[in-house]
C-alpha cells in the first residue's frame, strides 16, 4: 500500500513538472537508445557474418602445406637445422600424400564427413559456337567426389551426372555449365552430354566429352562490375582429379586439402586436432610444416572483434548514463528544497524518515524508468533503422533491453539516494518554516 502511494506521488510530481522531468530524463534517454542500438546493430553485423560464412562451410578445415618460420623449434629437432634459403615451393617429398591421408582418414573416422580434394589444371580457350573468329574462356579444375559433393548441394546437374571417381578415373570426361553449352556446343543441355569439345589448355590441344551440364549461377565478382557479355563470361569445368593433375603436370600429393568435419564435430577444437596429426609427417622437414584453418574459427574471431567492437562503444554512450544520473540528483536535490514545507508536514504528522527517504527514491527511480523505457523503445527503432541502412534484419537483444531497463532503475536508487537522505534528515520544524 505505502509503495503505491510513493509512485502515485512520484508520477503526479513527474505530470505536474513535465518539462523539468524531461529533461532529467534527457541523459537517460540518450544513453540508453545509444547502448541499445549499438548492440542492435552489432547483433545484426555479426548474425548477418555468421549467416553469410555460415553459407561458405563452417565445417570446413583447410590443412595446407606452409613454410616453417625461422624459429620453428620442431624442425631443429634431433640436430635438424633450418636451411638459410627455404624452397619457394613444396618438393614432391613435402606434399600431403595419399597414405598420409588415409591413415589420417582410419585414424577419425567418426569425424570425418569426407576430404575434398582439387587440382587447378588451368585456364582453357576455344572458339564460340557459330562464332568461330571469337573466343571463349574457361577455368578447368580436377576435383574428387568428394569436392563435387559440396556443389551437389547448391547446384543442380541439368543433364548427364557429376563425375565418380572410380568410373570416370584417366578418362577425359567433363561436367560443363550450362552457359558453356550454349558459347560453345550449342543445342540443348541434354543433346550436349556425349558431345566433344576441344581446348587450348597450357598451349596443348585436350579433348574432353560431356558427361554432365550443370546450372550456371552468375559470378558475384561479374555482377558487381557489370561484366554481361557472354565473351567476357568465364565458366568452371570440373574433370577428375588425375586428369587434371597430368595436363598440370602435378606431383602425386596436394598442397592443399579440405577436411569435412562430421555433423556434431566441434570444429573449433577438431581444427587444431588435424593440424596437429599432419604437421607430425613434418617434425623432421626442415622447410614445411603443415597448418589447419577454418572458417569456423574465422566466424569466432569476427564475432569477437564485433561484440568488443559494441562493448567499446557501449562504455562510451554508458558515460551518458553517469551524466544522466548526475542529473537527476541535481534535480531532486532542488526538488527536495521546493518540497521542503511538504517535507515539513508529512514529518509533522508522523511520517517517519524512512517513509520520506523512500518517496523520494522511488521518485528517483519512476523518473528513470520512464526514461530508460523511451530510451529503449527510440535505442530499438533507430538500431532497426540503421541495420536497414546496411541491409541488415534488425536483431535487438531481450538481454540487452532487461539490462540497460535494470541499469536506469539502479542509476535512479544510486543517484536518488543521497537527495531522499537529505529530504529524510530535514528536521520538520525547520521544514515548516521554510520559505
Amino acid at each position: 500500500m505505502q509503495l503505491f502511494e510513493n509512485v502515485t506521488m512520484a508520477l503526479a510530481s513527474v505530470r505536474s513538472n513535465k518539462m523539468r522531468s524531461l529533461l532529467t530524463m534527457l541523459g537517460i534517454i540518450i544513453g540508453i537508445a545509444a547502448v541499445i542500438a549499438i548492440v542492435t546493430v552489432g547483433n545484426s553485423m555479426t548474425g548477418t557474418v555468421t549467416d553469410s560464412m555460415s553459407g561458405m562451410g563452417v565445417s570446413n578445415i583447410t590443412v595446407s602445406v606452409t613454410q616453417k618460420d625461422s624459429d620453428d623449434t620442431a624442425g631443429t629437432a634431433r640436430g635438424v637445422t633450418l636451411r638459410r634459403f627455404m624452397d619457394a615451393t613444396p618438393a614432391a617429398d613435402d606434399l600431403i600424400s595419399d597414405e598420409m591421408i588415409g591413415e589420417f582418414t582410419a585414424a577419425f573416422p567418426d569425424k570425418i564427413a569426407r576430404i575434398e580434394l582439387s587440382q587447378e589444371a588451368g585456364s582453357g580457350t576455344l572458339a564460340k559456337y557459330g562464332d568461330p573468329d571469337t573466343t571463349i574462356t574457361a577455368t578447368v579444375s580436377g576435383s574428387n567426389s568428394a569436392a563435387l559433393q559440396a556443389l551437389e548441394d547448391s547446384t543442380p546437374i541439368l543433364a548427364g551426372r557429376w563425375l565418380d571417381d572410380e568410373k570416370d578415373a584417366g578418362r577425359h570426361v567433363a561436367v560443363v555449365s550450362e552457359k558453356f553449352v550454349e558459347q560453345a556446343i550449342g543445342g540443348s543441355n541434354t543433346d550436349a552430354v556425349g558431345k566433344s569439345f576441344t581446348l587450348n589448355l597450357n598451349s596443348q590441344l585436350y579433348t574432353f566429352y560431356v558427361a554432365g551440364v550443370y546450372e550456371y549461377t552468375e559470378n558475384i565478382y561479374a555482377s558487381m562490375f557489370g561484366i554481361t557479355d557472354d565473351d567476357q563470361i568465364v565458366t568452371s569445368i570440373y574433370i577428375p582429379l588425375d586428369v587434371a593433375k597430368e595436363i598440370a603436370g602435378a606431383d602425386a600429393g596436394y598442397q592443399s586439402i579440405t577436411v569435412v568435419a562430421a555433423t556434431g564435430v566441434n570444429v573449433t577444437s577438431f581444427v587444431d586436432t588435424v593440424g596437429s596429426y599432419f604437421a607430425s609427417y613434418y617434425t623432421y622437414n626442415d622447410s614445411w610444416t603443415v597448418s589447419a584453418s577454418s572458417i569456423s574459427s574465422l566466424v569466432e574471431s569476427m564475432t569477437e572483434m564485433l561484440d568488443t567492437l559494441s562493448l567499446g562503444i557501449s562504455a562510451i554512450a554508458g558515460i551518458s548514463l553517469l551524466v544522466g544520473g548526475i542529473g537527476v540528483m541535481n534535480i531532486m536535490l532542488v526538488s527536495v528544497t521546493e518540497r521542503t514545507r511538504e517535507i515539513g508536514t508529512r514529518k509533522a504528522l508522523g511520517a517517519p524518515g524512512s517513509a520520506i527517504r523512500t518517496q523520494f527514491i522511488t521518485e528517483s527511480v519512476i523518473l528513470c524508468l520512464i526514461g530508460g523505457l523511451i530510451g529503449v523503445a527510440l535505442g530499438i527503432g533507430l538500431g532497426a533503422a540503421l541495420s536497414a541502412v546496411v541491409g541488415m534484419s534488425a536483431k535487438p537483444s531481450i538481454g540487452s533491453i532487461l539490462i540497460a531497463v535494470g541499469f536506469s532503475m539502479g542509476i535512479g536508487v544510486f543517484f536518488g539516494y543521497y537527495p531522499a537522505n537529505k529530504a529524510a534528515k530535514l528536521d520538520p520544524i525547520e521544514a515548516l518554516r521554510y520559505e
